[in-house]
């Protein structure tokens, strides 16, 4: 099937486009803006020229609870470096849970469909028993408290404690190792640690007391250990040593009323960590307003999302949409926690939750939808999808084939959104949009606020060609600073070495002169044959069509001095990749692409590493095919795979051998 990029696969409907958050504000803002604003793009023009008085309004329609209101909305305007609303004071918490209902604020299922369901003033209690006992336990303001943990009631209860508080938050998903988990937790220093007893994947269960152990060894710095069992399964087992169970923690506090403190707005809400892949993993350290105002504006004027909406995405808490996923809870909606394999025990399971949960925002990752594409998955036919009204795609770019699969097979009148952004801005740069059409392949728009473009190399803007994705002024979601930084080297090295006073992201992006964009993958894993740059997203996206093949991971690689494609294929049988489907597999590319993409070696390979939020590690296999170690397997959420591309390499670099 030939599926071409840029078709219309969906437009909004008058009724539901008069009646959107992002209408609504649009109208605001031609009223302060004194101008018609005429078009997305002229709203979006304004809201970066004018991105104080865009910050200032927003923060009114969105009604976010200050403590102490900001005299101004920047100070400082170099970047990096800019101080929003300075002076000013907020409580993340706060905002998040000013819903007083017996709604249901979240539900938890687990992979053997353990369910719960905590309404919003029950959360808000819990939080705020959380948050006294974190005070029992002189946990101040400023103080590092780490998770090993699952995505899970407590994990959220105890995020939202610490934040009310001024503790700073950081997490790892228990299918972090050991290693990788002390590499991230361990440098923070943190007082309190909550872990999980056991977690469950694809069928299996876990112990995760071991690794808990070896991060306690590790960092010295740890106080208390609160053990929170899988699943809110308590019982009268004793935790190990000294650790104290979690509803012994939450009895602690003297049963005193909790009332929120304002805390600055750029006061530290909790601390990312980069993959990993290329050494030891970046502290990227998050403000709790900053955080709060990007994701109520991604949510409400990008999303649309409302009160009466179920949002699930799958997601571990050791990626940054589950951090995205938490501050849904400002809107009032519900919130849909799955910790497990979302193909597990087939491969539709998520959309068979997304049924029973009346799920109306469905969030996954590229990888998923794939998946179910390429095995002809069908979910309309087998679940009650008709409420579902966007489903929300990141991780990865969605092929222009995962586009027509949801519409064909999930629902007409869904409005398909690709994202992408990254753990860099714990949010996304272009993303979805409720009053624009929706182009197969395409990501709809920029975010508003941001100045976002293609630079060259040269450090010139391009559009309808591909460049580096950058963002050329100060949005307030760039991190606070690096963790151990003191004086910044590090984070301007990553953000601001390559082009001055430019945040430059590291995607490899093409916009279009509508502003919608294609994204194609790490600009830093760019193949450039006879010194032409390409996105390695064009050769996965011209392969999407032949059912035989799984997945596909290209690298270039410099032999006799010139950089080469190595192409890496999974296929979906049991047959070899042989003479003749090479090349029905250079056929398609030159068809879709050009001569330049097509790859010169193939290789027929078990797997792909990823990294735990799905990207593809394609630096890793560039590194092992030069020679080079890969620096933090542990990193990846299947490393066990790098053995097969070392045996390659191996034989490869014997001068008797070839690939």
């Amino acid at each position: 099937m030939n599926i071409s990029r840029g078709e219309i696969i969906w437009e909004p409907d008058p009724k539901s486009a008069r009646n959107c958050f992002l209408r609504e504000f649009w109208d605001e803002a031609i009223k302060q803006a004194s101008t018609p604003l005429a078009s997305y793009q002229d709203l979006h023009r304004w809201s970066v020229e004018r991105d104080e008085d865009f910050w200032e309004l927003f923060c009114k329609f969105a009604d976010i609870k200050f403590h102490s209101h900001p005299s101004e909305t920047r100070g400082s305007q170099k970047m990096p470096g800019t101080e929003w609303f300075p002076n000013s004071s907020l409580n993340y918490t706060e905002n998040l849970l000013r819903t007083k209902s017996h709604k249901a604020a979240i539900i938890e299922i687990t992979e053997d469909r353990n369910r719960r369901t905590v309404s919003y003033n029950t959360l808000s209690q819990s939080v705020a028993r959380f948050a006294q006992a974190l005070e029992h336990y002189e946990i101040r303001k400023g103080d590092h408290v780490a998770g090993y943990v699952t995505n899970s009631l407590e994990t959220i209860i105890a995020f939202l404690g610490c934040a009310a508080v001024g503790a700073i938050w950081s997490s790892c998903s228990p299918d972090f190792g050991s290693r990788a988990a002390i590499d991230r937790l361990g440098q923070l220093n943190p007082k309190l640690l909550i872990v999980t007893n056991k977690y469950q994947y694809k069928g299996k269960t876990y112990d995760c007391i071991p690794v808990a152990k070896a991060i306690c060894s590790a960092a010295t710095s740890i106080q208390t250990v609160v053990l929170a069992r899988y699943g809110g399964t308590y019982s009268d087992d004793l935790p190990p040593n000294d650790w104290i169970a979690w509803e012994k923690f939450l009895d602690c506090n003297n049963g005193s009323s909790f009332s929120y403190s304002g805390l600055p707005f750029a006061h530290p809400l909790y601390v990312l960590f980069s993959s990993g892949t290329t050494g030891t993993p970046k502290g990227i350290v998050h403000s709790a307003g900053g955080s709060l105002i990007q994701h109520r504006k991604e949510h409400m004027l990008h999303v649309d999302l409302t009160p009466e909406d179920v949002l699930v995405y799958y997601t571990t808490c050791g990626w940054m949409m589950w951090n995205w996923l938490v501050s849904a809870l400002a809107s009032g909606c519900t919130i849909v926690l799955y910790d497990g394999s979302p193909a597990y025990p087939t491969l539709d399971s998520a959309w068979e939750i997304a049924a029973q949960e009346s799920v109306t925002i469905f969030g996954t990752s590229a990888p998923y939808i794939e998946a179910c594409m390429r095995n002809n998955l069908n979910p309309n036919q087998t679940h009650s999808l008709s409420q579902v009204k966007s489903v929300l795609s990141t991780g990865s770019p969605l092929s222009s084939g995962g586009f027509h699969w949801i519409k064909n097979s999930v629902g007409t009148q869904i409005r398909t959104s690709s994202i992408s952004g990254g753990t860099d801005i714990v949010s996304c740069f272009v993303l979805g949009n409720p009053l624009l059409p929706v182009r197969a392949g395409e990501i709809q728009c920029i975010g508003l606020g941001m100045d976002v473009a293609a630079f060259n190399e040269h450090g010139k803007e391009v559009t309808g060609e591909k460049g580096e994705l950058v963002c050329k002024n100060h949005i307030p979601c760039m991190p606070i600073s690096f963790w151990d930084d003191p004086n910044n080297e590090k984070y301007i090295a990553a953000y601001y070495s390559k082009f001055p006073g430019v945040w430059h992201h590291g995607d490899f992006v093409e916009f279009m002169t509508d502003g919608s964009s294609v994204i194609y993958g790490r600009s830093d894993s760019t193949l450039k044959p006879g010194g032409v740059r390409i996105g390695t997203a064009e050769i996965y996206r011209s392969l999407e069509a032949i059912d035989w093949i799984k997945d596909t991971l290209a690298v270039g690689h410099i032999k006799a001095g010139t950089e080469i494609i190595v192409l890496f294929v999974v296929t979906s049988d049991s047959r070899d990749v042989d003479d003749s489907r090479e090349k029905v597999i250079r056929d398609t590319i030159r068809q879709h692409t050009t001569p330049r993409h097509i790859p010169q070696i193939i290789k027929q390979v078990l797997d792909v590493p990823r990294t735990r939020s799905g990207k593809l590690a394609e630096i890793a296999i560039r590194r092992i095919l030069s020679g080079l170690e890969v620096p933090n397997r542990n990193a990846l959420a299947n490393p066990e795979c790098l053995d097969q591309y070392i045996t390659i390499s191996n034989i490869w670099r014997d001068p008797n051998e070839s690939l």
